[in-house]
């Protein structure tokens, strides 16, 4: 049974939290940094877990794209959050996922478990927190 483009057009203007954050995975995932933008909250705290390459809290929409998603752009290939399990309480989602990329200077390729904390409001993510192997990373990026 196939998606009809009502069911699309229910889930592209839904304000259920799960909605909201899979949209962002999915924007993320063809690189459509517009479509991930419209996912945030003016106000957004996109914070990357301290050890990570990017670590930090990035605020703006267009901080959060520029400071994250456009380096990861810069520095991997194909850069991919695949999200597999959402748990969903109120306006808190973690999801549970993997990231995979190869690192352009290396060549190295990860497959790394990652869970990702988002608070969405009013149909938009005002928060979100990463916990990851960071090491794992790192030992991508290094000759």
């Amino acid at each position: 049974m196939g998606l009809t483009m009502a069911d699309m057009t229910g889930f592209a203007e839904s304000t259920a939290p799960a909605d909201v954050v899979r949209r962002q995975y999915l924007a993320s995932a063809v690189g459509d940094l517009e479509a991930l933008r419209a996912t945030l909250a003016p106000d957004v705290e996109w914070t990357e877990m301290a050890g990570f390459p990017l670590a930090g809290t990035y605020r703006t929409p267009d901080g959060v794209t520029t400071n994250v998603m456009e380096k990861l752009g810069q520095d991997w290939d194909d850069w991919t959050a695949h999200d597999d399990t959402y748990v969903v309480d109120g306006e808190n989602v973690v999801v549970l996922a993997r990231y995979t990329a190869v690192n352009k200077a290396t060549a190295k390729s990860i497959d790394v478990r990652v869970a990702h904390h988002f608070v969405v409001r009013g149909g938009l993510i005002v928060r979100f927190e990463q916990f990851v192997d960071t090491a794992l990373v790192h030992d991508a990026m290094t000759h």
